[in-house]
């Protein structure tokens, strides 16, 4: 590292929160420290980012901060700006809308750029559900793969989880996925008529809140067992 770089500020990576808890009660003291350090953000939605600021930071002044948006419909053209603090000396916080920035996350797309300008980028410690849900799962934990949301399209969708089913076969790989909550019961309903009976299925929902349920079955194990999974953020695991 060259003395310019050294010179610029740092790109934290700052977890959130997957739900309704306290922050001191999922997040390290560190987290605390360094947003309380921090004026620029980079956030995926403006409103929430500053809701969690301020549980997190009762104290810090809301109209110190200076927020950039980084989602699906930010033009590519802006992405340099919002490094420029860096480039200045100021570090700069990266919040998801939940769990880890850059996992799952349109927050990947400013980390790309940091690298490429020489910028530091520190991940630090916090709740990531799909991590969370491979530990609870009881599987492959050396050979996994997340696939993010599954086609939209029933057909479609259908075929993908059979190649999925079969790859898991193939690899001994777990391969994890999720839905939008609203959407939740309708794919766990095409998951048992779906998959084989002796491939297993783990459901994983409203991770570190005080609702949270992790149970892993067969899929003929799970037939005529509902889990109530109607807007709860869930991750779901196969192994074949």
């Amino acid at each position: 590292m060259n003395a310019r770089t050294e010179a610029y500020g740092k790109l934290y990576l700052i977890p959130t929160l997957l739900g309704d808890t306290e922050p001191l009660e999922v997040l390290p003291l560190s987290i605390k420290r360094t947003v309380e350090e921090l004026q620029y953000f980079i956030v995926e939605n403006e409103r929430s980012a500053r809701r969690f600021i301020k549980k997190l930071t009762p104290r810090k002044a809301q109209d110190s901060l200076v927020l950039s948006l980084l989602n699906k419909y930010t033009e590519p053209h802006l992405l340099p700006e919002y490094l420029a603090p860096c480039l200045s000396g100021q570090s700069v916080g990266v919040l998801s809308e939940a769990g880890c920035p850059a996992v799952a996350d349109p927050g990947a797309v400013i980390v790309q750029l940091a690298h490429e300008k020489g910028i530091q980028v520190v991940p630090l410690v916090g709740p990531s559900s799909i991590l969370m849900a491979l530990m609870a799962s009881g599987m492959n934990g050396q050979n996994f793969a997340f696939n993010g949301y599954l086609p939209i399209d029933t057909s479609e969708r259908r075929k993908y989880l059979k190649d999925l089913e079969k790859r898991s076969a193939e690899w001994g790989q777990a391969q994890l996925f999720m839905e939008t909550p609203y959407r939740n019961e309708k794919l766990f309903a095409e998951l048992l008529q779906t998959l084989r009976k002796d491939t297993r299925l783990c459901v994983a929902a409203d991770l570190t809140l005080k609702s949270e349920t992790v149970r892993t079955l067969r899929v003929a194990e799970w037939q005529g067992q509902q889990p109530d999974l109607n807007k709860r953020p869930a991750i779901f695991i196969i192994q074949a």
